[in-house]
């Protein structure tokens, strides 16, 4: 059991978003000295949430590569009072990510895991940061969801399968599966935010 003492230093949640912020802001400004601070604060997570979407490493990597690319070219839109940085920056790598899946027409299938291992692969229980990266108000916020609807949710977002493929595996119609996806989405933001 790690104590408290043992663990590294952490900024806490609300000065490793200002300072993360901060840095978005440095890259919005053509520095590329800030892109690799930021870089080396957010990839090993970025990475983790790729890997679970594209399940091999080298195209993990590539792929990484492209959303830091990404955070790069749109670092000027980026609005701290939209969204927590690091939510912002795993949106783009989970987006960069089933883009390319998608483009090979691969349809990720689900791990054989523990239904908990991928919470666990993207989640550092140490890190605060993002809410919804935090592994226990995740899973308690997933467990509030339909057994069905929490399925979509993760399949969706974390396995990258579309809501025609969703709709297929479950036998609904795709409206059906995208009320199921707005409706779990907006159940799990609210209950993660009154977690934070």
């Amino acid at each position: 059991m790690v104590r408290v003492e043992d663990r590294p230093h952490q900024p806490p949640p609300d000065r490793e978003a200002t300072d993360l912020a901060a840095l978005i802001a440095q890259v919005a400004g053509g520095r590329q000295d800030a892109l690799r601070a930021l870089y080396d604060r957010t990839a090993p997570k970025l990475f983790g949430l790729i890997l679970r979407i594209v399940r091999d490493r080298g195209t993990a990597e590539d792929v990484l590569q492209d959303a830091y690319l990404r955070v790069w070219q749109r670092a000027a839109g980026y609005a701290p009072e939209a969204g927590r940085p690091m939510a912002w920056l795993a949106a783009i790598a989970r987006h960069r990510a089933i883009d390319l899946v998608r483009r090979k027409g691969e349809v990720p299938m689900p791990a054989t895991d523990d239904e908990e291992d991928w919470i666990a692969r993207i989640a550092d229980p140490r890190d605060s940061e993002a809410a919804f990266l935090d592994r226990d108000a995740l899973l308690a916020c997933l467990n509030r969801l339909e057994p069905a609807q929490r399925d979509c949710v993760v399949l969706a977002y974390c396995e990258g399968l579309s809501r025609e493929e969703l709709a297929l595996r479950y036998d609904r119609p795709v409206n059906t599966v995208k009320t199921w996806l707005h409706r779990g989405l907006a159940s799990l933001r609210g209950c993660l935010d009154a977690a934070a």
